[in-house]
């Protein structure tokens, strides 16, 4: 078995999205293109985004760190570390209130 610990993974994610010039950094946990699932730590600097973009199927949020706030064309929701959030099956965005790191689980083939 291969244990890794999500808040020094989140830790580590958010020193790489600092110095990055888009303001974020990922890193995927398990799976890729061609898996079932996949599970990804995305971190953001604080006031950067990840632009509406379509879902990309069953997929949920984890909030590791910091704030969130996930927008849609019907709703606007606000995260906090240890939120977790069903992601609606539209299109939406993830801009960052604090600097974040969020775990994203998507269902490529639900």
């Amino acid at each position: 078995m291969d244990v890794q610990g999500l808040a020094e993974v989140a830790d580590a994610q958010l020193e790489l999205a600092r110095v990055e010039t888009s303001g974020r950094h990922a890193v995927t946990l398990m799976g890729d293109r061609d898996s079932d699932l996949r599970q990804t730590v995305i971190a953001l600097a604080a006031g950067h985004r990840l632009h509406d973009h379509e879902s990309p199927g069953e997929a949920t949020l984890q909030v590791l760190r910091g704030d969130v706030e996930l927008t849609t064309a019907s709703a606007d929701e606000t995260l906090g570390e240890g939120d977790y959030l069903v992601i609606p099956p539209e299109r939406h965005g993830l801009t960052a209130v604090t600097d974040c790191a969020v775990l994203l689980t998507v269902a490529t083939r639900a």
